[in-house]
């Protein structure tokens, strides 16, 4: 004979303080597991989503992202005019260009310096990004000049980068004159003319070289070519694979810290719910007695203390994601560890993670109520009876 399931419902309600206090406990394991998952989550959509297979990436042999990669002039106008795998537009010209990229220290509104990425450009850098690209206000930089435009979360969060500011460089004072919106990390960078930008930063050289390739071109034929080309020896990754090995070092950094978090406050948690459901059996000891007197099995006992500490984990779970949920959207930023620059991101609370959240709950719940469960089971009606 089974107990039914509002038993286990009637004893929460009947001990809906301590029961809510342990559900709190597993609630805040449950919000800064999500939370620090949700971070993740937002980072790697800037560079899980929006790869383009048919846009290559050409950097120094040996570079892992363009902070390492370095081409002379020389070499990069070799790759940009040169390359048969590079498509051209409607007036033959290559739809490529050379970038430049760089870490400036820049003051935060909020206070403190951080690392703003600074990416000098050629004017097919930004058709190259497609429709990722828009202008949200003012107007695109004059080729040419002393004019920068921003990314929305760099007129938002650093100071001298909103629109008509004077954003200085290395002693030279760049203008903003426009502020722009990417779907990728690109949306957190100041952009400026590349060769204003290279003799600001007092530099010579490109960091990579970004082109949009022929339709039918193979990318890996493509880059075994390069590989040991005498002229210009380059490592050749399309936009899918390069964005992909932005994420490793951060990525990895936060999950990992969310599965130690979650294990140090999830064991707190567990205690917290065995602590409730033990006493939650020495209260009801009589009753225990009464049960096993009138036929219930001891399976049935045993389950219907799990179910009652599956259902406050279920409980946690959801006032755990209750927390959180404000956070979805919310922008932050923090350092790439594998560019050292600070990136702009949102919060992203997904469904995956918030049934993995609830199942995290579930879990902690089961855990903690097992072994009262078992005590309980393992009365002895008249042992039971003696206790009351």
């Amino acid at each position: 004979m089974a107990l039914p399931i509002n038993y286990s419902v009637r004893n929460i309600s009947v001990r809906w303080a301590s029961s809510l206090f342990t559900a709190l406990g597993i609630a805040m394991t449950v919000a800064v597991f999500a939370g620090v998952i949700s971070l993740q989550e937002g980072f790697e959509q800037l560079y899980r989503e929006r790869g383009r297979p048919d846009v290559a990436i050409y950097l120094r042999p040996g570079a892992n992202s363009e902070g390492e990669s370095a081409f002379s002039r020389e070499r990069a106008n070799i790759l940009l005019k040169e390359r048969p795998e590079i498509a051209v537009d409607a007036q033959g010209h290559p739809l490529a260009a050379a970038e430049t990229f760089l870490a400036a220290y820049m003051e935060q509104v909020i206070g403190g310096n951080t690392n703003v990425p600074l990416r000098g450009i050629q004017p097919a850098s930004i058709a190259l990004q497609g429709d990722a690209l828009q202008l949200v206000e003012g107007r695109w930089l004059e080729f040419g000049t002393d004019e920068v435009v921003v990314g929305q979360p760099v007129s938002e969060r650093m100071v001298d980068c909103a629109l008509g500011d004077t954003l200085v460089l290395n002693m030279t004072p760049f203008k903003v004159v426009g502020v722009f919106t990417h779907a990728g990390a690109e949306g957190g960078e100041v952009w400026g003319d590349a060769e204003r930008m290279l003799e600001a930063l007092d530099r010579s050289y490109f960091q990579r070289v970004i082109a949009r390739l022929k339709p039918g071109t193979d990318i890996e034929t493509v880059a075994a070519e390069l590989e040991d080309d005498a002229r210009v020896p380059a490592k050749v990754l399309s936009e899918v694979e390069y964005l992909a090995a932005q994420t490793t070092y951060l990525s990895g950094v936060l999950e990992g810290l969310a599965m130690i978090l979650t294990v140090i406050m999830g064991v707190a948690a567990v205690l917290g719910s065995m602590n409730t459901m033990l006493a939650s059996v020495g209260a009801r000891t009589h009753e225990i007695g009464v049960l096993l007197a009138v036929g219930y099995s001891r399976f049935s006992i045993f389950m219907a203390f799990l179910i009652e500490s599956a259902f406050i984990g279920a409980l946690g779970g959801a006032l755990g994601v209750l927390i959180v949920l404000p956070f979805d959207g919310l922008q932050t930023g923090l350092m790439n560890w594998n560019t050292f620059t600070d990136v702009s991101f949102a919060f992203t609370i997904t469904p995956k993670l918030i049934m993995t959240s609830f199942v995290i709950a579930f879990v902690l719940g089961i855990v903690g109520g097992t072994l009262p469960a078992a005590r309980a089971a393992a009365l002895k009606p008249v042992e039971a009876f003696r206790a009351a």
